[in-house]
């Protein structure tokens, strides 16, 4: 339900905090088909926040934050 208020007004950027956090592997997987399909389907840009390296992988861009300092991005 939380992805679908979050969209439904087609925003042009969306921030996520832990998305998958609280959920299984394959709770957390559906979740993150369905932000990457929204961020495809309705031109959204989306920053995750996030200390899961699967999540990581999949984005277009990463940051890498210790210390307060962004120490890497690609």
């Amino acid at each position: 339900m939380a992805i679908a208020r979050a969209l439904a007004n087609d925003p042009p950027l969306l921030l996520r905090d832990e998305p998958t956090g609280a959920l299984d592997t394959e709770n957390g997987d559906l979740v993150m088909n369905t932000l990457f399909q929204a961020q495809s389907d309705l031109n959204t840009a989306i920053v995750i926040v996030t200390h899961d390296p699967r999540i990581a992988e999949r984005a277009d861009r990463r940051l890498v934050m210790t210390d307060d300092r962004f120490i890497d991005g690609s």
